[in-house]
């Protein structure tokens, strides 16, 4: 009897152990930033980005989900390119990149202070696959201000291509998917 309770004991401190190591991964929001209205012209709207609304909570991630062979995320549009809704050139290489180059910016947990920069990532959508490099950070903890376009902060699950990535997986500019889609990816 002593050994099925010790047993008991056991099994039950060992889930509640699992339970709080799987809370310790868990990212949640850091916090909240308000929304600011741009000044005219200000807020670059190319591939239907959205523009920070005055008042509006935004969240804000220090964190993105783990990552594992297989990380699911949403996969969003983005041009790279100068005068893109990008804004200005790319963290990893201080350098723009043409719409037709398979390149992504990676939420700010995954970027993980650049330790990904201008290594490569696999993407898995709609059927296919693409090899892309990392070159920029799709900021969760800023936005709505000049350096983002005055843009909301991006999620802690977004892998942010160029429309070379979508094209890859084959995605028409006509489909519903275009632009936000649940994808999984990988280091590669």
């Amino acid at each position: 009897m002593k050994n099925q309770a010790c047993s008991t004991s056991i099994v039950l401190v060992i889930i509640y152990c699992l339970l709080l190591v799987k809370g310790l991964q868990a990212c949640n929001p850091s916090g909240n930033i308000r929304g600011r209205k741009a000044p005219q012209g200000q807020c670059n709207q190319e591939n239907d980005s959205d523009c920070c609304s005055p008042g509006k909570l935004y969240p804000i991630y220090r964190c993105s989900p783990s990552v594992s062979g297989h990380t699911k995320a949403t996969l969003t549009i983005n041009s790279f390119a100068k005068g893109g809704d990008g804004g200005g050139p790319s963290e990893c290489d201080n350098q723009y990149h043409p719409d037709n180059e398979p390149v992504v910016a990676l939420s700010t947990g995954w970027y993980s202070r650049g330790s990904r920069c201008l290594k490569y990532i696999n993407v898995y959508g709609n059927g296919n696959s693409v090899k892309a490099k990392v070159v920029d950070e799709c900021d969760s903890t800023m936005g709505c201000d000049s350096d983002h376009d005055y843009q909301p902060p991006c999620a802690n699950n977004i892998v942010d291509a160029s429309k070379a990535v979508w094209e890859a997986l084959g995605v028409s500019e006509n489909s519903n998917d275009w632009g936000y889609m649940d994808i999984y990816w990988s280091d590669a």
